[in-house]
């Protein structure tokens, strides 16, 4: 009998979690199913525990429900509280509901192979949300030279920057706060779900910088675009959905995947 396993998202039918951890248990050889279930906004709690009742044993966790998965949760990853938010539910021993954050060492390890620049480079992140609480911690131990944070509505931006300033060189501000070039140019608002970029300006990307999504679409997003425009070297998030979900599946499996071989297969020719 297989384990089972489901992301939980609204809406949930664009996910491409099923498809790479299909992948990840053909590849391993591990007995399991995962299925997409859409959760209603109102009752995501509900919707986990339903899921448990008909024999599940853990989840990944998608917008707009990370901070709802952080409150049911009865233990928490120090990466999960750090972050606020739980992209990872399972089971423990005693039936308890564990939570963990696999998304800021899923997107180092995308970065890491986009030979992105890391260690003592300029870092800006755009946005102040969950999202992008949840990578800050792992940013700052590649240890950047500086990270700046810039949020449309500045006041959030300073906030986060001095929560994690303990962790490295940290600085926040609103996008017309953002001065001088960047090495990595990271992306975490909501804006490319509409369609629309942070507003920024011209020269913010360094020689050779890279502008990162972490939104992923078949087509570049608005900010992609705006990047290319400048010169800038772009990726999209979908290299980190495939890592974040790796480290999802080790915590499950007490296995690691290929994510290589994953990458290839969603998009052949440019892994």
């Amino acid at each position: 009998m297989s384990d089972r396993y489901c992301v939980l998202g609204h809406p949930i039918g664009h996910s491409r979690s099923p498809q790479i951890h299909a992948a990840f248990a053909e590849q391993t050889g591990e007995r399991m199913t995962y299925d997409a279930i859409e959760a209603p906004l109102e009752d995501f709690a509900d919707a986990w525990r339903d899921f448990v009742a008909a024999g599940g044993r853990g989840a990944n966790v998608t917008v707009p429900f990370k901070e709802e998965a952080y409150r049911l949760c009865e233990a928490l990853s120090p990466r999960a509280r750090l972050a606020g938010a739980v992209n990872t539910l399972m089971l423990d021993r005693d039936g308890e509901t564990y939570g963990d954050n696999t998304d800021g060492i899923g997107l180092v390890r995308d970065l890491q192979a986009q030979a992105a620049p890391l260690e003592k480079a300029r870092i800006l992140v755009l946005g102040a949300g969950g999202a992008v609480r949840g990578i800050l911690a792992p940013l700052l131990e590649v240890r950047p030279a500086t990270l700046m944070i810039a949020n449309r509505t500045a006041d959030k931006a300073r906030q986060l920057a001095k929560e994690f300033f303990e962790w490295g060189e940290t600085t926040g501000g609103g996008f017309d706060e953002v001065v001088g070039t960047f090495d990595l140019v990271i992306n975490g608002t909501s804006a490319s779900l509409d369609g629309e970029r942070p507003l920024l300006p011209e020269d913010v990307f360094a020689d050779d910088a890279l502008a990162y999504d972490m939104m992923y679409a078949n087509e570049p997003t608005a900010f992609l675009r705006w990047a290319a425009e400048h010169d800038a070297r772009t990726a999209d998030g979908l290299g980190m959905l495939v890592e974040q979900a790796a480290e999802s599946f080790f915590l499950w499996r007490n296995v690691r995947p290929d994510t290589a071989a994953v990458r290839k297969l969603l998009r052949p020719g440019n892994a």
